[in-house]
């Protein structure tokens, strides 16, 4: 799965906002998280559609989250700017067909939006500011072979089938 900047952006804004007492001028975010203002101008906007965050004008306006911290989990955040976790061509995993030999490849696409869901349902924007994440999202993180970057083809392939060491 590929986290786009957008979906990035708009966690780390979100959970600058959790961590904040205050409300945020869009600057103080940009500015804490290393965010190009304009776009995060636009992603501002997605989450207040969304109803996560509240923007209020004025010399002490801001943003501030329009939930519990800890209702608000990273799925609900990237939703809110990406929409649904996984799609194939735009297309939700169980509403595909397919034929021949990828006709069981359906079910490997929905497990995978399930096994996204594992994770980002998990976390939610009070753990990221707590720094505690739930049990099994920090065992997940916790395995080595989980920080090991493994690219198509080559010796990572051969090590993943058991051909190479």
């Amino acid at each position: 799965m590929r986290i786009s900047a957008k979906a990035d952006y708009a966690v780390r804004a979100m959970a600058e906002l959790a961590a904040s007492t205050t409300t945020l001028k869009a600057e103080q975010l940009a500015r804490a998280q290393n965010i190009p203002l304009r776009y995060l101008l636009n992603i501002l906007v997605e989450l207040k559609h969304a109803g996560l965050v509240q923007s209020h004008r004025g010399t002490e306006g801001g943003y501030k989250l329009a939930l519990p911290a800890s209702s608000v989990t990273v799925a609900d955040v990237i939703r809110a700017v990406e929409g649904p976790l996984a799609t194939v061509q735009d297309t939700r995993p169980e509403d595909l067909h397919y034929s021949g030999a990828a006709k069981d490849l359906r079910p490997v696409w929905v497990a995978l939006r399930s096994s996204l869901r594992s994770v980002l349902e998990a976390v939610t924007l009070a753990d990221l500011v707590r720094g505690k994440l739930p049990g099994p999202v920090a065992r997940l993180a916790a395995r080595p072979q989980a920080w090991v970057s493994r690219r198509a083809g080559g010796l990572d392939a051969a090590t993943r089938r058991g051909q190479g060491g």
